[in-house]
């Protein structure tokens, strides 16, 4: 990949400048290499159909049974948790979140995409969640197996905070839908992202440990004036995003740059 980048025109970035504007400005000056940030490109989905399409659709719950439930709920009330696609827990990992979200005994929503090597147990043998957490947790708790409507989820005023591996795609939505988050990072480039949510934005909170300690992350983010104050910032950075893709935002007019300098590259 740095091979690549160096040898080409220049990157074209999935974020705006306001988000990160001393990274946009060291890649350009201290490294020499052009970069357009001209997102987030999930705001172009304005639609409710739109929205729910993300990612592609599977046999998790529909966009109506998630939302329905959400409606029944306060605002900021609720925790999504979702780790994306590829991140694969152990069954004991999956029954520590179970665990503390019981603990903690507010409202949530839970996406599992388990290893397709498991997918076949049935829902009496599925050996990664608590002896009868489900029925005790029935009224407060919405566990998705598959696919989830994540932007909608997001979206929604009843969600006040999201637990994310911090994949680029889960943490950019995140922020474009001013939720605050309890960053838990698996592999690669998502333990810079939970930094720049965490230490450099100041919208999140880290796990900070292999063991999740029934859900003490969850627990500051979700009842305490810290949580708030963080909903706050998020939400400052919704507006941000919102109005760089706008016509004469900074995500606008770095694709409009774009453009230009590419056809008048063509005509040299």
């Amino acid at each position: 990949m740095a091979e690549s980048e160096g040898k080409s025109y220049g990157v074209i970035v999935n974020s705006f400048r306001e988000l990160e504007p001393n990274y946009a400005d060291f890649y350009r000056d201290e490294l020499g290499r052009r970069n357009w940030a001209i997102g987030p490109v999930s705001l172009s989905n304005r639609r409710s159909e739109e929205k729910a399409g993300r990612g592609g659709r599977g046999t998790g719950e529909s966009s109506s049974d998630c939302l329905k439930w959400l409606e029944s709920k306060e605002p900021d009330s609720v925790i999504y948790i979702c780790f994306g696609s590829l991140a694969d827990f152990a069954d004991s990992q999956l029954k520590e979140i179970a665990a503390a979200l019981e603990s903690w005994g507010g409202s949530f929503i839970w996406v599992v995409r388990k290893d397709p090597r498991t997918e076949s147990e049935s829902e009496s043998e599925e050996e990664w969640l608590p002896v009868g957490f489900e029925d005790r947790t029935a009224e407060k708790g919405l566990i998705i197996r598959g696919w989830a409507p994540q932007i909608l989820i997001l979206d929604h005023e009843a969600v006040g905070g999201f637990v994310t591996h911090c994949g680029w795609n889960s943490t950019l939505e995140g922020i474009t839908v001013g939720k605050a988050m309890v960053t838990w990072p698996v592999a690669a480039e998502q333990f810079y992202n939970e930094k720049l949510v965490t230490a450099v934005l100041g919208i999140g909170l880290p796990v900070e440990a292999e063991k999740w300690v029934r859900g003490t992350a969850v627990r500051r983010l979700m009842d305490g004036d810290e949580g708030k104050e963080m909903r706050r910032k998020a939400k400052e950075l919704r507006e941000m995003a919102r109005m760089a893709i706008e016509e004469g935002g900074s995500s606008h007019s770095s694709l409009s740059d774009l453009i230009d300098e590419l056809k008048q590259r063509s005509h040299v």
